[in-house]
């Protein structure tokens, strides 16, 4: 079976026209990016069949939901998918076991593929079944949403801004729960979210959208790198690198993430050797040289190669592209280093990484 995502939808209301066409992969998570307004949560409601696009297409690994030249079109209650939106939408009058046991109860037994205490392990919720939405923290109602959609055994989960609604310490709260679907079940996601460090947390193939259409698809660290998207980060710039515990030195209390790239050093990290570390570096605390500094409290110095430049939102700098040993990196320097320096393509220079956010 083709592991493939493939939709065409195209909406016109007024003041807003949706024109989208994606291709993105049956597994793992794919995260719509982009300002509010740009389509994110439509392209959602289309791939749910809560909106029926004129003239679509749409096909979850090899099975077809939408195709209007065939005059094909799955309802909505008929679409294996769960779909948990911003708010929780828990019914207030149930509690947490029967929230649940209504998601479960969707599903015939011989065809659900996610048991009633895999979801509760996974999302943490043993310990809530006996209690009523009104007494939960907005975290708590979110993980529990999100069990309850995992009950139903979908083929596709929907998650439009689950943490929008969320304060940070609520966000933090959840956010690991998350990365445990992502790790554990294999069941392909599609992830509506407006917040970099979301997306750079979660995601494995990026959709950036804005004005209702796709201006840039790809794997998540390729199209982070990419130089004509900065606008779309901003200040958030940076590329998202997956490393691998290689060494804790426990002399200096440090612990040596390994790349494809090279090695880079952390704070001592609890986890032991082999673990897998997502870490997100920003261009804004990337510096260049010519040559390797001898005397300085940087840590991380990488060799790398420059591959590109581009100016930035700001006239007084420019974002430049590097490979090292193969995976890109992004720094944001002052466009009078550049000069100084001589930025160009194909220019050998020392990478000094000031600050490395490990995404736990």
């Amino acid at each position: 079976m083709d592991e493939r995502i493939e939709a065409r939808f195209h909406l016109t209301w007024p003041g807003f026209s949706l024109d989208v066409q994606l291709g993105v992969p049956g597994r793992g998570v794919t995260a719509l990016f982009g300002h509010s307004g740009s389509g994110k949560t439509t392209v959602l409601r289309c791939v749910a069949g809560l909106e029926r696009a004129p003239g679509g297409f749409l096909a979850i690994n090899g099975r077809v939901w939408q195709d209007s030249a065939k005059d094909i079109f799955v309802p909505t209650h008929q679409r294996p998918l769960g779909y948990v939106f911003q708010e929780a939408s828990l019914f207030p009058h149930l509690s947490v076991r029967q929230n649940l046991d209504f998601g479960r109860k969707r599903v015939p037994a011989a065809r659900r593929k996610v048991s009633f205490d895999h979801a509760l392990g996974l999302l943490g919720i043993e310990n809530l079944l006996e209690r009523r939405p009104a007494s939960l923290s907005g975290g708590e109602r979110q993980r529990v949403a999100i069990a309850r959609a995992l009950l139903t055994s979908p083929q596709l989960l929907l998650l439009d801004e689950p943490l929008a609604a969320l304060d940070l310490p609520r966000k933090q709260e959840i956010l690991p729960y998350l990365e445990r679907l992502h790790d554990e079940l294999d069941i392909p996601v599609l992830y509506v979210s407006h917040a970099p460090d979301e997306v750079a947390r979660l995601a494995d193939y990026l959709v950036l959208m804005t004005n209702g259409s796709v201006v840039a698809a790809g794997p998540l660290q390729e199209t982070l790198a990419r130089l004509d998207l900065p606008a779309a980060f901003a200040d958030a710039a940076g590329v998202v690198l997956d490393t691998v515990i290689g060494a804790h030195e426990d002399t200096d209390s440090l612990t040596r993430l390994d790349f494809k790239g090279g090695s880079l050093f952390v704070g001592r990290r609890p986890e032991p050797l082999g673990r897998r570390l997502r870490c997100r570096i920003h261009a804004r605390d990337v510096s260049l040289t010519l040559e390797r500094a001898e005397h300085t409290s940087i840590l991380n110095i990488l060799p790398a190669t420059i591959t590109g430049i581009a100016a930035t939102e700001s006239p007084a700098h420019v974002l430049v592209r590097l490979e090292a040993q193969g995976t890109p990196l992004l720094a944001r320097i002052t466009r009078r280093s550049s000069h100084t320096l001589g930025v160009r393509p194909g220019l050998p220079v020392w990478v000094q990484i000031k600050a490395v956010a490990l995404l736990d």
